[in-house]
């Protein structure tokens, strides 16, 4: 049996919690869509869902290693991966309470530089080329779903354009379970793995492993918290992404769906960590804006953008004060 240090309990403690908050907060995501347009019963398109996740979470690690290796140069210790997970977790809930969709990804990426900087390690810590290449992940993918989305809904439409839109959306609404599916398979294979990555780098810091491999158990254990996550849902959310940025009709989920799963798998087999929130909701509105630019309602979109821009400076802020909490209380 391993002998951990407490520290290195928490850590994995707060990454599962990390990893459960991130299922309810981003089950929205994957089905969205799917509930809005009436494809599938909420509870079955939850429980799918978290099926999914959890087998998606289970394909690769390589972000979990972008994660645990490209944001810190050297040494970390764990009061700043706790520090660090607990900025994301309190940023999280806060936009969960109020139906935000905001970003998990952006939210530990944001804690961990501001625990970094606030450590003894400071501004030398921190990875500039790894945090760029992530930063870039993260803002790039929204925009390629929002014109990936407006491109394939334009096709779409020509290639409908003289059939019943009554018999094209009730073939369109089975087909969006399909893309329900894939959409959760992709979230799990990208979202699972920031957990997996930060509990492995808690576990190679406190000397448990010699080299950053993530253990099986440690896959187990994060897609297992992932899909119990999933399976609570966010409702908040899923009316907030299924309704309030476009009125959307099968056929727009069933673009909205596939351009976001194509791109969000495409990252994980690049292993770059990008916001399933971010993509989802970019897609959506590509896809709305296919339809008429008006049918985007750009108020909650611009709420939305504002959310983007603002989490890693805030969850930066909260994980730096976390950690300085941290340090008076274990003075």
């Amino acid at each position: 049996m391993l002998d951990l240090h407490p520290f290195i309990i928490i850590v994995i403690l707060l990454a599962l919690a990390f990893d459960f908050i991130n299922g309810f907060h981003d089950t929205a995501n994957a089905i969205a869509t799917s509930v809005s347009t009436r494809a599938i019963s909420p509870s079955r398109a939850i429980m799918m869902a978290a099926v999914l996740n959890f087998f998606g979470a289970m394909v690769s690690t390589g972000v979990a290693k972008t994660i645990g290796g490209d944001i810190v140069v050297g040494h970390i210790d764990q009061p700043i991966i706790i520090a660090s997970l607990t900025g994301a977790i309190i940023w999280n809930l806060l936009t969960w309470k109020i139906g935000l969709p905001s970003s998990s990804s952006h939210a530990l990426v944001g804690g961990l530089i501001g625990g970094v900087l606030m450590s003894d390690m400071g501004m030398e810590g921190l990875n500039y080329a790894g945090i760029g290449k992530i930063v870039i992940a993260l803002v790039s993918s929204p925009l390629v779903g929002m014109v990936v989305g407006y491109i394939i809904m334009n096709l779409m439409f020509r290639f409908f354009q003289n059939s019943s839109p009554s018999k094209v959306n009730h073939r369109f609404k089975k087909m969006q379970i399909v893309t329900a599916a894939t959409m959760a398979f992709s979230h799990g294979s990208n979202d699972a793995q920031k957990s997996m990555g930060i509990i492995t780098l808690a576990l190679v810091s406190g000397g448990v492993l010699q080299e950053f491999e993530v253990p099986l158990i440690v896959k187990v254990l994060c897609a297992t918290a992932m899909a119990v996550g999933t399976s609570v849902g966010g409702w908040s959310i899923i009316k907030t992404v299924g309704g309030k940025i476009i009125k959307l009709e099968p056929i727009n989920g069933f673009a909205a769906d596939l351009n976001s799963s194509i791109t969000i798998f495409t990252a994980t087999l690049l292993h770059l960590p990008v916001s399933t929130t971010h993509v989802v909701s970019g897609s959506i509105m590509g896809v709305g804006a296919a339809k008429r630019i008006k049918a985007v309602r750009w108020g909650v979109a611009q709420q939305m953008v504002m959310a983007w821009v603002l989490t890693i400076p805030c969850t930066a802020a909260m994980g730096a004060i976390c950690y300085g909490l941290l340090m008076v209380l274990f003075e």
